[in-house]
């Protein structure tokens, strides 16, 4: 099920390596149809316009959007816990909860 790792890089900082993937990505979310077609259409114009956009704007925005404050963290715990011992081991327990269900880095 290559479709969550697709959605799983999408997620991630942009840089070149993603950036030149995307023909591919699109190819294998048509191919494997698992989003509903609303979503699927979404995405695929969401990475039309990754594809167009300039790597550093796509990096400054990434930044302006996730890294700059605690409302759209894509860090899972922050939410919960900021910066408390207990958000260290929460991540350990969310680890270990994918490796028993067969997701690997």
């Amino acid at each position: 099920m290559k479709t969550l790792k697709i959605l799983s890089a999408l997620l991630c900082y942009p840089h070149a390596d993603m950036q030149a993937a995307l023909g591919e990505m699109a190819e294998v979310l048509e191919a494997e149809r698992l989003p509903p077609v609303r979503e699927r259409r979404a995405l695929l114009a969401f990475m039309d316009r990754l594809a167009a956009t300039d790597l550093m704007d796509l990096q400054e925005r990434y930044v302006a959007s996730f890294d700059r404050g605690r409302a759209l963290s894509l860090h899972l715990f922050e939410h919960v816990h900021g910066e408390s011992r207990d958000r260290g081991q929460a991540m350990v327990d969310l680890l270990e909860i994918y490796r028993r269900h067969g997701f690997e880095n």
